[in-house]
């Protein structure tokens, strides 16, 4: 899909304005959200590893600077995730290493937010406990029927290629935030 593709986000966050402005906390699934699902021994230093989009990223900072809570929920267990998203990104918080990923949901409402104060985007069975608790719930394209059936909102953009940073523009678009951009005097 070309970028002259895409569709209107900004009428999109319109659509989904009364569900994306009670969000404070963002989080995201890592292998086929934030990856592109290709898993690579990266030899025995660095163990199994992915590559991650910098317009993902970049734009979970920018919420991060913003004030939300911003972090990733995820089976996966690496070197790699936990450098960029501990180290690199520095986000809110990083659960790693549990396919039952409800008890990450269940400790981020113990910090006292609400289900329909968090979105989440996933992708795959393990994920649909958490897109059906969540306030705002997003997948994509490649996820299975039933994933995609539970979600609120289906990207264009596949997973490792900008998808993250699509729900967060809408998120943006539905909350009237513009992301603050030094200029020249």
């Amino acid at each position: 899909m070309h970028n002259h593709d895409l569709p209107d986000f900004r009428a999109i966050g319109r659509h989904f304005k009364a569900k994306l402005e009670p969000i404070k906390v963002l989080a995201f699934d890592v292998d086929g959200i934030l990856t592109d699902g290709t898993i690579y021994w990266d030899g025995e230093e660095c163990g199994f590893n992915r590559s991650f989009n910098v317009l993902d990223g970049y734009g979970m900072r920018a919420m991060q600077r913003l004030g939300y809570k911003v972090g990733v929920i995820t089976g996966g267990d690496s070197l790699g995730v936990v450098k960029r998203f501990e180290e690199n990104l520095d986000l809110d918080f990083v659960y790693v290493g549990k396919e039952d990923k409800r008890e990450a949901f269940k400790e981020l409402m113990a910090e006292g937010f609400k289900a329909e104060e968090i979105l989440y985007m996933g992708d795959e069975f393990f994920d649909m406990p958490l897109l059906k608790k969540a306030g705002f719930s997003a997948t994509v394209t490649h996820a299975s029927h039933e994933v995609r059936e539970v979600a609120d909102y289906i990207c264009y953009r596949e997973g490792g290629k900008g998808c993250v940073r699509e729900v967060i523009d809408i998120f943006r678009y539905a909350n009237g935030i513009d992301i603050p951009i030094p200029q020249f005097d």
